[in-house]
């Protein structure tokens, strides 16, 4: 299979399900921020050590993120008029984030993005995760099909990747960077 088709070249291109659309139109947006998410998570990985407890949950992430991309790229699973996503994939993130919240201490202020490598990449992961939503959210409301599970999955997402950037503090035995604010510190 040859990489370039040149089908794009007068900007368009392909859905999921076969319709030409603008490389600008909201859908190819959506899906294009789900993949730079799945790909600063893919960073963030060649920065674990090999044995992270961080990593395989990250690489399922991957998995489910390249299956969310297609649903907004308008795939339908079986044609049905149903999420890609599932209640175990919230399910497993919650189970992950419980888990390594019962090692971590506790937050005691806010913190900063930061600390290890593999910490810094998933602070970006998360904000990016942050705008999928974000633009997941507006597209809703004009009346693009989002399925709510997506929805649910990417806000938890967020949280997962959060705690999931202190736990690889944790691992690299390298503390939060704690915000200090700065009118405190004028006074």
């Amino acid at each position: 299979m040859k990489i370039y088709t040149k089908t794009g070249d007068k900007g368009k291109t392909s859905l999921a399900s076969g319709k030409r659309v603008s490389k600008s139109d909201r859908l190819v947006k959506l899906y294009g921020i789900c993949d730079e998410l799945n790909s600063h998570i893919g960073v963030t990985i060649s920065f674990l050590k090999e044995d992270s407890s961080i990593k395989e949950p990250l690489l399922l992430t991957q998995s489910i993120l390249f299956e969310l991309g297609s649903e907004l790229a308008d795939f339908r699973l079986n044609s049905a008029e149903v999420s890609i996503i599932f209640q175990s994939d919230i399910d497993y993130l919650e189970k992950h984030i419980d888990l390594w919240l019962e090692k971590l201490p506790e937050m005691k202020s806010f913190i900063l993005p930061g600390g290890a490598k593999s910490s810094s990449f998933l602070h970006v992961a998360r904000t990016v995760c942050r705008e999928l939503e974000r633009e997941m959210v507006s597209a809703k409301e004009q009346e693009v099909e989002i399925f709510e599970m997506s929805l649910i999955y990417v806000n938890r997402l967020s949280d997962f990747l959060f705690v999931a950037a202190r736990y690889a503090n944790l691992e690299e035995s390298i503390s939060d960077i704690k915000w200090t604010s700065r009118a405190k510190a004028l006074k």
